[in-house]
């Protein structure tokens, strides 16, 4: 099962991250100026990764593939990593789809 990574980043914001079981980095949050308000992303994250809707599919300038998890409001969650095939980004959705709703939250705050 995936986790979630809190991090705080060099500018006081938090961060986090949704991991995978083999500890690949699979969504990766916009920062947040709160841990609460961190939190408050990742139980969005958990009540919209089901929804396949909520997912925006992305084609970037270089050709790689990438996606974004939308809220309901349209507020992107967080964004995917780069990937070179349009298969490996449906992959890594199917694997946030996954992990995304049962994940537990970590905090690596030092």
């Amino acid at each position: 099962m995936g986790k979630f990574v809190v991090t705080k980043g060099k500018n006081d914001e938090y961060y986090f991250n949704l991991k995978a079981d083999n500890g690949q980095v699979i969504l990766t949050s916009e920062g947040y100026k709160s841990k609460a308000a961190c939190e408050n992303g990742i139980e969005s994250v958990k009540k919209n990764s089901p929804s396949d809707e909520r997912f925006e599919r992305k084609v970037a300038k270089n050709g790689k593939h990438f996606f974004n998890l939308k809220a309901a409001n349209s507020q992107i969650i967080g964004s995917s990593q780069m990937y070179a095939s349009e298969s490996g980004m449906n992959n890594g959705i199917e694997s946030i789809k996954k992990n995304g709703p049962d994940a537990a939250t970590e905090f690596d705050l030092e």
